[in-house]
């Protein structure tokens, strides 16, 4: 029973700190309507800067700088998209491939840094509550609740509100006046400043930073983002915000379900590939099912029709 509740505490950790990458992605992809690769190299940004400053004894700045770092690269981002005029999925992967070299150098131009034996921004609950589990329980659902409020209170008010229009309908954005590329310079920048503290939290959780850890997060992001979203829906702002937890936390139960299924760690990236496919297929898997029902009782009908 101990090791049920082990694990579930571990991958709902996961899940939770994970889910501020769905957040990311949710306001690039389903709020902008953009398709934003830079978040693989904003994730490992925000993951180096962190342990930097972790090591250097301020994780707590660590934690704040990543941010910084992580809005920073969404505002280069932007400003590839609106000023230079580059597709956006090319504008996300040459920021994403610049951030490779960065972040290199941010962590000492070494691939990895360790954080063992070093104190974190868990290490203040884990010693009030005596377990190191709980800790980090606790301080993701607080960092993770923190956000969701600012996310959910920004988008409310007459910026978020543009933001949001600018997504539905740029032309008529500009039409009225208002200035779409910095609309998407904000969104970018709260989008990646979402995903780099995902990484600056994740570095601290697992105690190392790797200059490879972002690969592929994109995909893991859009996973729970589209997974959360069959579970709980998307009709409204909240219930978005809602999804995207949801969502990431059911991914990495499903994923460390595999794992301890022995399945190899190297076909991770395939069943996420997978999920997502099953995820976006969904809809269309559905429809058709009902229009194949359909279609056998109208036959039915017919039958019936005929014998009589």
């Amino acid at each position: 029973m101990g090791d049920v509740l082990s694990f579930l505490e571990s991958s709902v950790t996961q899940g939770i700190i994970y889910s501020l990458v769905a957040i990311g992605l949710f306001i690039s992809y389903r709020i902008l309507d953009i398709a934003d690769l830079t978040v693989d190299g904003s994730f490992t940004l925000g993951a180096a800067v962190s342990a930097t400053f972790t090591i250097n004894g301020k994780p707590l700045l660590g934690v704040f700088m990543a941010i910084i770092s992580g809005m920073l690269a969404g505002c280069v981002t932007a400003f590839l998209q609106t000023k230079l005029k580059i597709h956006p999925i090319m504008a996300g992967i040459l920021t994403m491939t610049g951030l490779y070299s960065i972040n290199l150098r941010v962590m000492g131009k070494t691939p990895t840094l360790s954080l063992m034996r070093i104190d974190t921004i868990f290490t203040p609950f884990e010693r009030l509550l005596g377990d190191k589990n709980a800790s980090y329980l606790v301080t993701s659902v607080i960092l993770l609740l923190l956000v969701l409020i600012l996310v959910i209170m920004f988008f409310k008010t007459h910026l978020g509100l543009c933001v949001r229009a600018t997504g539905n309908n740029e032309a008529m954005v500009r039409s009225s006046s208002i200035n779409v590329d910095v609309m998407k310079f904000i969104a970018l920048a709260i989008a990646n400043g979402s995903v780099a503290l995902s990484g600056a939290v994740l570095a601290q959780y697992q105690h190392s930073a790797n200059i490879s850890m972002g690969t592929g997060i994109v995909i893991i992001g859009l996973a729970s983002l589209i997974i959360g979203e069959i579970i709980v829906g998307k009709k409204h702002l909240i219930q978005n915000a809602i999804a995207v937890v949801i969502g990431s936390i059911v991914y990495w139960i499903i994923i460390a379900l595999v794992m301890r299924a022995d399945i190899d760690v190297s076909d991770i990236k395939l069943l996420s590939a997978l999920i997502i496919i099953l995820s976006l297929s969904y809809p269309v898997i559905i429809n058709k099912i009902k229009f194949f029902r359909q279609k056998a009782t109208g036959n039915r009908l017919a039958q019936t029709k005929g014998e009589k």
